[in-house]
Protein backbone atom coordinates (compact mmCIF):
# COMPACT_ATOMS: atom_id res chain seq x y z
CA UNK A 1 0.00 0.00 0.00
CA UNK A 2 1.27 3.46 -0.91
CA UNK A 3 2.25 5.91 1.81
CA UNK A 4 -0.32 8.65 2.41
CA UNK A 5 2.09 11.29 1.13
CA UNK A 6 2.30 9.39 -2.17
CA UNK A 7 -1.43 9.69 -2.85
CA UNK A 8 -2.30 12.26 -5.50
CA UNK A 9 -4.64 14.15 -3.15
CA UNK A 10 -1.59 14.82 -0.94
CA UNK A 11 0.55 16.11 -3.80
CA UNK A 12 2.31 19.30 -2.69
CA UNK A 13 2.19 20.80 -6.18
CA UNK A 14 -1.49 19.98 -6.67
CA UNK A 15 -2.52 21.47 -3.32
CA UNK A 16 -0.39 24.60 -3.60
CA UNK A 17 -1.61 25.28 -7.14
CA UNK A 18 -5.26 24.68 -6.19
CA UNK A 19 -5.00 27.16 -3.31
CA UNK A 20 -3.18 29.67 -5.52
CA UNK A 21 -5.85 29.35 -8.23
CA UNK A 22 -8.67 29.93 -5.73
CA UNK A 23 -7.01 33.00 -4.21
CA UNK A 24 -6.09 34.36 -7.66
CA UNK A 25 -9.63 33.91 -8.98
CA UNK A 26 -11.05 35.71 -5.94
CA UNK A 27 -8.60 38.62 -6.27
CA UNK A 28 -9.08 38.78 -10.07
CA UNK A 29 -12.85 39.03 -9.63
CA UNK A 30 -12.47 42.00 -7.29
CA UNK A 31 -9.81 43.76 -9.40
CA UNK A 32 -12.13 43.77 -12.43
CA UNK A 33 -13.61 46.95 -10.93
CA UNK A 34 -10.39 48.79 -11.87
CA UNK A 35 -9.66 46.84 -15.06
CA UNK A 36 -6.75 44.80 -13.73
CA UNK A 37 -5.90 41.22 -12.93
CA UNK A 38 -4.33 40.47 -9.56
CA UNK A 39 -1.00 39.65 -11.23
CA UNK A 40 -1.04 43.01 -12.99
CA UNK A 41 -1.82 44.84 -9.77
CA UNK A 42 1.04 43.05 -7.98
CA UNK A 43 3.44 43.93 -10.78
CA UNK A 44 2.36 47.59 -10.77
CA UNK A 45 2.59 47.77 -6.97
CA UNK A 46 6.09 46.27 -7.04
CA UNK A 47 7.19 48.85 -9.62
CA UNK A 48 5.61 51.61 -7.51
CA UNK A 49 7.56 50.47 -4.45
CA UNK A 50 10.89 49.80 -6.18
CA UNK A 51 10.78 51.82 -9.40
CA UNK A 52 12.40 52.76 -11.54
CA UNK A 53 13.66 49.22 -11.22
CA UNK A 54 15.74 46.96 -13.42
CA UNK A 55 14.02 44.03 -15.09
CA UNK A 56 16.31 41.60 -13.23
CA UNK A 57 15.56 43.14 -9.83
CA UNK A 58 11.80 43.28 -10.56
CA UNK A 59 11.79 39.60 -11.56
CA UNK A 60 13.58 38.78 -8.28
CA UNK A 61 11.09 40.82 -6.21
CA UNK A 62 8.17 39.04 -7.85
CA UNK A 63 9.78 35.59 -7.73
CA UNK A 64 9.57 35.01 -11.47
CA UNK A 65 11.94 34.58 -14.37
CA UNK A 66 12.62 37.39 -16.82
CA UNK A 67 10.79 35.64 -19.67
CA UNK A 68 7.57 35.54 -17.64
CA UNK A 69 8.10 39.14 -16.53
CA UNK A 70 8.52 40.27 -20.17
CA UNK A 71 5.29 38.48 -21.10
CA UNK A 72 3.41 40.00 -18.14
CA UNK A 73 4.70 43.51 -18.94
CA UNK A 74 3.44 43.50 -22.55
CA UNK A 75 -0.22 44.34 -21.81
CA UNK A 76 0.86 46.97 -19.26
CA UNK A 77 3.14 48.57 -21.86
CA UNK A 78 0.40 48.37 -24.48
CA UNK A 79 -2.09 50.05 -22.14
CA UNK A 80 0.41 52.78 -21.19
CA UNK A 81 0.67 51.80 -17.51
CA UNK A 82 4.44 51.25 -17.49
CA UNK A 83 7.41 52.35 -19.53
CA UNK A 84 10.70 50.57 -20.09
CA UNK A 85 13.86 52.61 -20.70
CA UNK A 86 17.50 51.74 -21.02
CA UNK A 87 19.58 52.44 -17.93
CA UNK A 88 23.02 54.03 -17.78
CA UNK A 89 24.40 50.62 -18.63
CA UNK A 90 22.67 50.06 -21.96
CA UNK A 91 22.20 46.36 -21.12
CA UNK A 92 19.95 47.30 -18.17
CA UNK A 93 16.28 48.00 -18.81
CA UNK A 94 14.44 50.04 -16.17
CA UNK A 95 10.70 49.71 -15.56
CA UNK A 96 8.70 52.63 -14.17
CA UNK A 97 5.05 53.59 -13.83
CA UNK A 98 3.46 56.14 -16.11
CA UNK A 99 0.99 58.69 -14.79
CA UNK A 100 -1.84 56.39 -15.92
CA UNK A 101 -0.14 53.46 -14.18
CA UNK A 102 0.16 55.41 -10.93
CA UNK A 103 -3.54 56.26 -11.10
CA UNK A 104 -4.47 52.64 -11.79
CA UNK A 105 -2.40 51.21 -8.92
CA UNK A 106 -3.75 53.90 -6.57
CA UNK A 107 -7.31 52.84 -7.53
CA UNK A 108 -6.43 49.19 -6.85
CA UNK A 109 -4.99 49.67 -3.36
CA UNK A 110 -8.35 49.97 -1.52
CA UNK A 111 -9.48 46.72 -3.17
CA UNK A 112 -6.22 45.00 -2.30
CA UNK A 113 -6.34 46.21 1.31
CA UNK A 114 -9.92 44.94 1.70
CA UNK A 115 -8.98 41.55 0.25
CA UNK A 116 -5.92 41.33 2.48
CA UNK A 117 -8.01 42.20 5.55
CA UNK A 118 -10.63 39.58 4.63
CA UNK A 119 -8.01 36.87 4.21
CA UNK A 120 -6.16 37.82 7.40
CA UNK A 121 -9.38 37.96 9.43
CA UNK A 122 -10.63 34.68 7.95
CA UNK A 123 -7.40 32.85 8.72
CA UNK A 124 -6.45 34.63 11.92
CA UNK A 125 -3.20 36.52 12.47
CA UNK A 126 -1.32 33.55 13.95
CA UNK A 127 -2.31 31.15 11.15
CA UNK A 128 -1.52 33.76 8.47
CA UNK A 129 1.98 34.34 9.88
CA UNK A 130 2.51 30.59 10.06
CA UNK A 131 1.34 30.12 6.47
CA UNK A 132 3.67 32.87 5.20
CA UNK A 133 6.57 31.26 7.05
CA UNK A 134 5.75 27.81 5.66
CA UNK A 135 5.36 29.11 2.11
CA UNK A 136 8.71 30.85 2.39
CA UNK A 137 10.29 27.66 3.68
CA UNK A 138 8.64 25.66 0.88
CA UNK A 139 10.05 28.05 -1.72
CA UNK A 140 13.49 27.80 -0.15
CA UNK A 141 13.44 23.98 -0.12
CA UNK A 142 12.28 23.78 -3.74
CA UNK A 143 14.79 26.44 -4.83
CA UNK A 144 17.61 24.61 -3.09
CA UNK A 145 16.62 21.30 -4.70
CA UNK A 146 16.23 22.91 -8.12
CA UNK A 147 19.72 24.39 -7.95
CA UNK A 148 21.37 21.01 -7.33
Amino acid sequence: MAKKRHRIENCACLNLRAAARMVTQHYDHQFRAVGLRSTQFNLLAAVKDAGPVSMTRLADILGMDRTTLNRDLKPLLRDGLVRVKKGRDRRVRLVSLTKVGKTKVRAGFPIWRRLQDQLHEGMGKKHWKSLRKELSRTSHVVGTERDR
